[in-house]
């Protein structure tokens, strides 16, 4: 993430805290409605993880000292121009095929699952679930940033890829809340909603690694990992963590990867729990006959942890 989007996501906390503050106030007036709103320490911990991360987000820029998409539209021949309203259109459309296989890989990739597992290791589903995001994952975030390396190509300039990654993220935030059930067809259809994004936040079987679409949802249509909403949802890991110590919430996950790592015996064990998907064994059990198969994202992500 770039400074364009630090700063935007800064500039809309007020309005964050705001529309926070109205959902759970409609909550405590009728809690029927939004099912399993949230907790006082859940609640805590969310903002507490987001507040740590903007206080050390600065720290990412020593870490992280360069951006893969500014090389790339640095070297590319082509040069589309800010100043065309179509450009605009397409940059929403591109960056937004690009975020749906970052965030594929978020899921798919254990090393990637170990920053993205904090936005999902809530067991609750409200506004301030949006906020729980990781911070200091410095090698995620390198291989995350390479997703947008073909919008730089196609010759987006690099501050508008990460402007439009910043409006996909404020996009989000109001969609992480149960008071909306569904909204028109038409927008069901073509873009991502509360409804759709409560499925990718669902633990159980029907839900896991489906709807990873930022905007649009027609990617997961078009992709294969589209699930409507169709049995209530559970809400976390499929193994939860058990505590709200952000430490604990935001590297439990990598901690976890490292004693997998190192006890494995093989090299391709070693490699199987860094790039193979959450889940994955070096040595698998086999099923009993006729046993249902486990949801391969999030198997072993309860380990601890959008």
């Amino acid at each position: 993430m770039g400074r364009v989007q630090f700063e935007l996501l800064t500039y809309a906390i007020p309005a964050f805290a705001v529309l926070m503050l109205v959902e759970w106030i409609a909550y405590r007036r009728d809690p029927d409605r939004s099912g399993n709103g949230g907790s006082t320490r859940d609640t805590a911990s969310n903002l507490t993880t987001f507040t740590v991360g903007r206080l050390v987000k600065p720290l990412m820029q020593y870490l992280v000292p360069f951006s893969a998409v500014v090389v790339a539209a640095a070297i590319t021949p082509l040069h589309l121009s800010p100043r065309s309203w179509w450009v605009w259109v397409l940059g929403v459309i591109v960056t937004d095929l690009c975020y749906y296989w970052a965030h594929r890989a978020d899921h798919r990739v254990r090393l990637m699952w170990t920053a993205h597992n904090v936005h999902h290791s809530s067991q609750h589903f409200n506004l301030s679930t949006a906020l729980r995001l990781s911070w200091l994952h410095p090698i995620p975030n390198i291989l995350r940033g390479l997703a947008w390396v073909p919008a730089a190509l196609l010759g987006f300039p690099a501050w508008m890829i990460f402007l439009l990654q910043g409006i996909g993220l404020l996009y989000q935030f109001p969609i992480h809340t149960q008071r909306v059930r569904t909204l028109p067809r038409p927008i069901e259809f073509l873009f991502n909603t509360p409804s759709h994004h409560r499925v990718h936040h669902g633990s159980n079987k029907p839900y896991i690694d489906k709807n990873y679409g930022g905007i649009l949802i027609i990617w997961d249509r078009l992709f294969g990992s589209f699930a409507a909403e169709s049995e209530p949802v559970r809400y976390g890991l499929t193994k939860n963590i058990g505590t709200d110590n952000p430490l604990k919430v935001n590297y439990h996950e990598l901690a976890a990867l490292i004693r997998d790592v190192r006890a494995a015996s093989t090299w391709r064990g070693r490699l199987g729990y860094i790039f193979g998907p959450p889940g994955w064994t070096e040595r698998a059990v086999p099923e009993p006959v006729g046993a249902p198969a486990p949801g391969p994202a999030r198997e072993r992500a309860g380990q601890l942890a959008s």
